[in-house]
C-alpha cells in the first residue's frame, strides 16, 4: 500500500476528486484540497503537499491544476521533491525509472479521466531502475543539500 498525499486547485479539482476516489482502491490517500471549484492558489495546494512527501510524512504526491505546470513549478520549490509533469503512460514510466520522481502532476483541463487514472496507474507500478540514473539524481540531491 503506497501512502499517497492529493491536491488541486479548482481547475484540478474534478479530477482530483474522480482519482481519490480511484486509489482508495488498494492505497492510503489523504486529500489535502481545494474541496470546490471555487478559485484557489496553486501554490498554496502544491506546497501542503511537497512538503509531507518531503518529510517522508506520505511516500508519493499526487497534485493537479488546469496543465500541471503550475502545480509542477510550485512542488519543485520544495526541498527533496521531484515532481514531473506527465501527459501519458509513457512519461509517467520514465518518471519514476530515471528521474526517481515523487510527485506526478496532472493537467485537469488537458487530460481525461481514463488518460489519467492509466497514467497514475503507470506511475505508481514504475519503479526506479538505480543505475546510471542513480548518479544522475543524486547530483541533483546534492546540489539542493548545498543551497
Amino acid at each position: 500500500m503506497v501512502r499517497i498525499a492529493i491536491g488541486s486547485d479548482h481547475a484540478g479539482f474534478r479530477l482530483k476528486e474522480r482519482l481519490r476516489e480511484f486509489l482508495k482502491e488498494g492505497h492510503q490517500v489523504v486529500d489535502f484540497g481545494t474541496e470546490s471549484e471555487e478559485p484557489t492558489d496553486y501554490p498554496d495546494i502544491a506546497f501542503k503537499v511537497a512538503e509531507r512527501v518531503s518529510s517522508g510524512e506520505f511516500d508519493r504526491g499526487i497534485l493537479i491544476c488546469g496543465t500541471g505546470i503550475g502545480m509542477c513549478i510550485a512542488a519543485n520549490k520544495v526541498k527533496g521533491i521531484r515532481a514531473a509533469l506527465c501527459w501519458d503512460e509513457r512519461t509517467a514510466e520514465l518518471s519514476r525509472k530515471h528521474n526517481d520522481s515523487n510527485i506526478l502532476c496532472l493537467g485537469g483541463r488537458i487530460l481525461s479521466e481514463e488518460e489519467a487514472k492509466r497514467i497514475v496507474e503507470k506511475w505508481l507500478s514504475s519503479e526506479f531502475e538505480g543505475g546510471r540514473h542513480l548518479r544522475r539524481v543524486r547530483k541533483i540531491v546534492e546540489y539542493e543539500q548545498s543551497r
